[in-house]
């Protein structure tokens, strides 16, 4: 049998599963889900670090960049230079200013044109001072100092990854560009105006970096960096293209480029710098106009802090490693322990199948709970065995007690026949019950109409028959409707004959009959009533069995309108028969009651009413070959058409 080794194999997989799914496949997922989860924190925290490294040396930057000008504004304002710039010694005066200021021009503009482009110079001139980084070209920096534009002259170096193109030689100056108003003997007003070029200045750039990167400030083996760029291109940098040699004149990403100069946004995140990758953050820097011109960049190796996460990665993993071949073969003697009996019982239930019912387990009696299991099974095996010997003796009795049984069936025949005969007698006292029903519904609108006419009468009349001769006469009609449907009843089969109420009526002038009888009704719900009786045609029709129906129709209407509202009966002429419409302004009827409401017995009024009215009035309309349709929408009232052939003889 091809089955039993399946069941077997499937026991033991699903055991070896289950043992060693938790170590193989849960452990290692939550493991590398943690160290992914704790790599992204790792990185979070690097970039957190480089922002904050950021933020110091722009604060540096910025803070050298007012110092300078607040120096020059108080040289400016000092008595000396008004000392000097009165006698004859004044370019003397200045040039020893501009060594104690540490600057590489100081110079004192008077307002030409020249000056004036540069913003810096002309606030000065408009007597507040300010200071800015600015760029100047080749020929602006010889003009103030000769030589200025040869230190300032950088060769572009080919770097890795920046955008290509571009000048071979950068000849523009980046400057600290300060200007604090000056004023001149005479009353005449100046400006004092000095710059720093950085430019190759790499006492600037290292103290920046020595602010930044303190010791002990990033791990063994990185090492942190700064740089400050011209457009694209560093100008001053501890970056090192070899041991002692730094990256001047090279070029920065096309990447960070496009982001931080293209689109003014700062990069915070891993980048390659000149010959590695760094965690990298960049910010532009604005020129007194508002244009971004250069980059400040800080950044730290990367290499020491990816090589310490594949250092704990692999220490993780061989830690994982060293458990699983520690920990599989114990799980893997414990799961034994369990698929082994397991195995047996599977055997057991073949040998018992193939009709051994003798075979058994036969467990230790220390063997836990499958072993527990496994003795259960004995004792159900014992009882299947007794049971089985029940069953033969059982089977034995049961062919003698067969003729017994097929009696016992003749005679269930039989009896079913009776029970047949006296369905269809009940069948046949429902419908009489169904009848009795129906007509006890058709009483109920003549005895209303009747109780209604006889308390307007009472209130309003009093003494005065005369006055209410037209109301007693209705009474008359409505009584002599009642004995009409008594008669139906008794002759249910032919109703039409025996009534012999069938002529040609006026659907108008019943209609009109219809309000008299439904007047009290219709005025105490204080419901307006509107009236069009423009048909003429006749139809051939039970009156009784018209005002039936039309009063049922009404008597709905007004039930819809219990706040009042308006009621619109209408009698017109169509083309082959006539159609009359009552329509009321209520509360409508529901899209999924709709297709019920002609359904024997159904209702929406619930003890109140039989559910047999517009049943019975479609039945009587469709005797007379006619139809009766509704319409209607929730909360806008509902509409009910009946229409009647034209009799022939009409």
């Amino acid at each position: 049998m091809a089955r039993p080794p399946r069941i077997r194999r499937s026991v033991r997989m699903r055991l070896l599963v289950i043992a060693l799914l938790p170590m193989l496949v849960l452990l290692p997922i939550l493991l590398g889900a943690t160290i992914w989860r704790w790599s992204d924190k790792i990185d979070d925290l690097l970039v957190n670090k480089v922002t904050g490294d950021l933020t110091i040396a722009d604060q540096y930057l910025a803070r050298l960049v007012e110092m300078s000008g607040e120096r020059i504004d108080a040289s400016a304002r000092s008595a000396e230079m008004r000392d000097a710039l009165a006698g004859e010694d004044a370019a003397a005066f200045l040039e020893r200013e501009r060594q104690r200021l540490g600057l590489d021009f100081l110079r004192v503009a008077h307002g030409d044109p020249d000056t004036r482009a540069w913003p810096v110079v002309a606030a000065a001139l408009g007597g507040e001072g300010q200071s800015a980084v600015d760029i100047f070209s080749a020929a602006e920096l010889d003009q103030l100092v000769p030589g200025l534009a040869e230190r300032a002259r950088l060769p572009i170096v080919a770097t890795r990854g920046a955008m290509p193109g571009g000048p071979a030689v950068e000849t523009r100056g980046m400057v600290i560009h300060s200007a604090a108003p000056l004023a001149l003997p005479g009353g005449r007003r100046a400006a004092l105006v000095g710059g720093l070029l950085l430019n190759g200045n790499l006492d600037f750039i290292d103290r920046i970096n020595a602010l930044v990167y303190r010791p002990q400030s990033l791990p063994a083996g990185s090492q942190g960096t700064a740089t400050l760029f011209l457009d694209d291109v560093r100008i001053s940098t501890n970056v090192r293209l070899f041991e002692n040699v730094r990256a001047l004149g090279t070029r920065v990403s096309a990447e960070v480029r496009a982001q931080v100069l293209g689109e003014g946004q700062i990069w915070l995140d891993r980048a390659f710098v000149v010959n590695d990758w760094y965690i990298s953050a960049y910010e532009p820097i604005r020129d007194s106009t508002g244009q971004r011109v250069g980059m400040l960049y800080v950044g730290f190796l990367e290499a020491p802090f990816r090589q310490a996460r594949l250092a704990s990665i692999a220490t993780l993993g061989g830690a994982f490693l060293l458990i699983a071949l520690l920990s599989v073969p114990i799980f893997l003697r414990w799961a034994g322990h369990i698929f082994r009996p397991l195995e047996k019982m599977t055997s057991t239930i073949e040998r018992v199948e193939a009709g051994d019912m003798t075979a058994r387990n036969r467990p230790a009696p220390d063997g836990g709970e499958i072993a527990q299991v496994a003795a259960h099974l004995d004792e159900l095996l014992d009882r299947l065995q007794a049971r089985d010997r029940e069953l033969r003796g059982w089977a034995e009795r049961l062919e003698a007690e067969v003729e017994d049984r097929t009696r016992d069936l003749r005679r269930a025949h039989r009896q079913l026949e009776r029970t047949t005969e006296r369905l269809i007698m009940s069948g046949k006292l429902a419908a009489v019950g169904e009848i009795t029903a129906s007509v006890a519904h058709e009483i109920n609108n003549p005895v209303a109409v009747i109780q209604g006419n006889l308390d307007l009468a009472r209130d309003t009349l009093g003494s005065a028959a005369d006055a209410v001769e037209e109301e007693f006469r209705l009474i008359d009609d409505q009584v002599y409707r009642i004995g009409v449907i008594v008669s139906k009843l008794l002759q249910f089969a032919r109703p039409e004959d025996y009534s012999g109420a069938v002529r040609t009526i006026s659907p108008a002038e019943v209609l009109r009959d219809c309000l008299v009888l439904t007047r009290h009704q219709i005025e105490a719900a204080g419901i307006d009533c509107r009236l069009e009786d423009a048909s003429l045609a006749g139809v051939r029709m039970s009156r009784t069995e018209l005002q039936q129906v039309l009063v049922n129709l009404i008597l709905n209407a007004v039930h819809a309108m219990p706040g009042g509202g308006t009621l619109r009966v209408a009698a017109r002429d169509v083309p082959g028969g006539a159609e009359i419409a009552v329509e009321d302004s209520g509360t409508g009827i529901a899209p999924e009651v709709l297709p019920r409401i002609f359904d024997p017995f159904f209702t929406t009024k619930q003890a109140e009413g039989t559910g047999l009215g517009l049943s019975i009035s479609q039945q009587i309309v469709s005797r007379a070959g006619g139809q009766i349709t509704a319409e209607s929408r929730p909360g806008e009232g509902a509409t009910f058409r009946i229409f009647l052939p034209e009799a022939e003889n009409a």
